[in-house]
């Protein structure tokens, strides 16, 4: 099995992250059977970026997950590495529709019907559309010797518009996906 390494971003990228509208969803999940304490090395495996891309962002997610292992006390090499890190971007243009109801006329407790099963009443429905960008970014780290998965975040947000700062807000975003990297070791039963 080999790993492939893709980052596919583009300008509004960076917006995955962004502190303002909905927050972060972040979940990781890892191999419950191994001892990520052997592990001190790590490469990035085939950098590429792909589609229409921002070099920018994909140097900033980069940079920002070497300095989240680098403060784990990992080390990067080229040579025979324990760990190789992939990171891939997903973006998806979405549409969400709300539909909001208004009656009037007679009504009260049994509205549209009105009293006691008397008509009188109308109503209306409004419907409003918006558009955003579903974002994902996955971070696996895969084991060098094996080529196994053994650690996977991922970070998602519905995005609405650029950050005013890209570079705090991909550095706060790979930093609350990586917070779980390290596992800790699960207890001897």
């Amino acid at each position: 099995m080999k790993a492939i390494y893709t980052i596919g971003l583009f300008s509004l990228n960076a917006v995955l992250f962004a502190s303002c509208a909905p927050q972060l969803k972040v979940t990781s999940d890892y191999d419950k059977q191994v001892n990520f304490t052997r592990y001190k090395t790590f490469k990035f495996y085939n950098l590429k970026t792909t589609g229409s891309v921002s070099q920018l962002n994909a140097d900033r997610i980069v940079e920002a997950i070497r300095a989240n292992l680098r403060n784990k006390g990992m080390v990067e090499t080229t040579d025979n590495p324990d760990l190789m890190v992939n990171a891939v971007t997903i973006l998806k243009d979405k549409q969400s529709a709300i539909a909001n109801t208004d009656f009037y006329g007679y009504g009260g407790l049994y509205r549209p019907y009105g009293y006691w099963g008397v008509v009188g009443g109308t109503g209306y429905t409004t419907v409003n559309t918006y558009n955003y960008i579903d974002g994902s970014l996955v971070i696996d780290i895969v084991d060098a010797r094996t080529n196994k998965l053994v650690w996977e975040g991922t970070g998602n947000k519905d995005i609405d518009h650029a950050p005013d700062d890209p570079d705090k807000a991909i550095n706060d975003g790979v930093y609350r996906i990586m917070q779980s990297y390290p596992p800790p070791p699960l207890p001897k039963p």
